[in-house]
């Protein structure tokens, strides 16, 4: 007799890799929609048609899975922000640095989603915020040399690095539940915004409402 038929509802069993992948995947955008404290081993395990233990023995629960989730969104967006930076000149490593972050936003939703959210479980080293510093380190270098060319203290260019990418950060907060206008006119506000403020800035500023005594 000839074997029988293969349905094509038969569900092809996954390796432990393809499995692996498929969990973060579901993790990722749990932890997107609703938080870590919200999303629950049960429903990652529901969403992939698989038991509670099979999540425990990839991730170890659900600090794991989160922890795996957050790393790799933490490196897609450094390397994004890192291959574009490609410029020499500060003006056009702004422009960059702000479209590389929109161009995130608008690709990668739900792992953005996943940065921003502040988790109990995950250390300063391993969320949005680390993120921000790596960038502003970098920022602080170019920063560094364009003050000395002006002659300005070199040892404020942190201080600088560290409001231009937050401004950056926070708009790009702002932009992801709004949309709108396009990512290209943000960057070229926020650029505007920073580049004239850098190119007419005071060497020495001083406060009015509050005058140095």
């Amino acid at each position: 007799m000839p074997p029988p038929a293969i349905s094509g509802k038969s569900r092809v069993r996954m390796s432990s890799a393809q499995r692996r992948e498929q969990l973060i995947s579901i993790g990722r955008a749990l932890f997107a929609e609703r938080g870590f404290d919200a999303t629950s081993i049960e429903e990652v395990a529901s969403r992939a048609k698989v038991s509670k233990p099979v999540v425990y023995e990839h991730f170890g629960g659900k600090e794991g899975l989160y922890a795996v989730v957050v790393d790799r969104e933490v490196r897609s967006l450094l390397d994004r922000i890192s291959t574009a930076l490609t410029a020499g000149h500060p003006h056009e490593l702004l422009e960059q640095a702000a479209l590389a972050l929109l161009d995130y936003i608008e690709t990668e939703t739900d792992g953005f989603r996943v940065l921003v959210r502040e988790s109990p479980v995950m250390s300063p080293t391993g969320n949005f915020m680390s993120v921000l510093n790596d960038v502003a380190h970098q920022a602080e270098h170019i920063l560094g040399a364009e003050f000395k060319r002006r002659g300005f203290d070199p040892k404020l260019a942190e201080l600088y690095s560290q409001a231009l990418v937050g401004m950056v950060a926070l708009t790009g907060r702002w932009w992801l539940e709004v949309r709108k206008p396009k990512k290209e006119v943000v960057a070229a506000h926020l650029v505007n915004l920073a580049w004239n403020g850098l190119s007419n800035m005071h060497g020495k500023p001083t406060l009015v409402t509050r005058p140095a005594k």
